[in-house]
């Protein structure tokens, strides 16, 4: 197998980042905090490892980010059958989805790094030959760029994200990080985690962020509510957010153009290596993943816009991730 490349972007601000071209995924964000280089991104031991480990660390994930129920979806009148990967539904755009894949580098800056794949026709069940470019792009101050865009040979489903896990304190727990997502509604889901189609008010409930709340505290509300799952995995109507780190440090602000934000607290990283070959704790960092919302195919009734993408379209989806250190006393 052709080992993986890792490539280094560097602002001149002193934001350093790393992306290999195994998933075009993103594994390594180092921001400087009060004089120190603060590493907020998880990894995995060595690059190549996202090829097959789980847990998605950094990668784009397509084509479909998220869930299709029975791994199928009806388009224009036809059938497609997709590749099931988790029971009997589809997440990720399949096993063999685009976080397996080695993307083809095309241009690197100092500063910026563009991927290029090509999915062909049938590939993971999906139709249409998709070419598919990532770019990723630093500027101050301190902001990391991420635009995703693809066109298509035949009517297919397009929707792209970042599965970038963040600890904004550098390590430890993500639970006393403070996160903020500016939405009234969210999707519940079912025990495996498929939308059951409500578009839920989130006032009174442990998905209520609109004011920044401590994701500990939210976790909580969902055990004593017995909830199940008993952890954060759900789609909410916004494509924005921002986040605190535990020891008050550092902020993340995200936006993007997409109508819906995943946010995942990261219960089953334990099934995952870190970088030193250990499994991470759960809740040793989160996935803020905007997107389409999930199961879109089998929910016609949504206002929301859908993830059909036609010949002679551009798909293009850009996420912009901006970091603020606390100004030192």
């Amino acid at each position: 197998m052709t080992m993986p490349d890792v490539f280094t972007l560097q602002s001149g601000d002193g934001l350093r980042i790393a992306v290999t071209n195994a998933g075009a995924a993103w594994t390594s964000c180092l921001v400087p905090v009060n004089g120190a280089d603060r590493e907020v991104l998880l990894g995995y031991p060595q690059p190549a490892d996202g090829l097959t480990e789980p847990g998605y660390l950094g990668a784009i994930v397509g084509r479909y980010a998220n869930r299709i129920a029975g791994a199928s979806f009806d388009l224009d009148g036809q059938r497609f059958a997709l590749q099931a990967n988790e029971g009997e539904h589809q997440l990720h755009g399949g096993a063999g989805g685009f976080h397996r894949q080695l993307w083809r580098a095309v241009r690197q800056t100092p500063d910026s790094l563009e991927l290029a794949l090509t999915s062909p026709d049938g590939d993971q069940g999906f139709p249409g030959e998709l070419s598919v470019r990532a770019t990723y792009r630093l500027a101050p101050p301190l902001t990391v760029t991420v635009t995703l865009e693809a066109t298509t040979t035949a009517p297919t489903l397009c929707s792209l994200t970042s599965h970038a896990y963040f600890n904004l304190d550098g390590g430890g727990s993500i639970a006393n990080h403070r996160l903020q997502i500016p939405a009234d509604r969210y999707l519940p889901v079912r025990a495996d985690l498929i939308p059951t189609g409500e578009q839920a008010e989130v006032a009174g409930t442990p998905f209520d962020f609109r004011a920044p709340r401590r994701i500990g505290e939210a976790l909580d509300a969902l055990a004593t509510a017995g909830a199940r799952p008993a952890s954060h995995d759900h789609c909410w109507l916004a494509g924005a957010a921002t986040l605190q780190s535990g020891d008050g440090q550092l902020a993340l602000a995200l936006r993007s153009n997409a109508p819906g934000l995943q946010f995942y607290a990261g219960e089953f990283l334990p099934r995952t290596s870190d970088r030193h070959g250990r499994p991470y704790a759960a809740h040793a960092g989160l996935a803020l993943e905007p997107q389409a919302l999930p199961d879109s195919p089998h929910h016609p009734e949504w206002p929301q816009r859908n993830a059909v993408l036609r010949p002679g379209e551009i798909y293009r989806h850009q996420l912009t991730y901006r970091f603020t250190p606390a100004r030192a006393a």
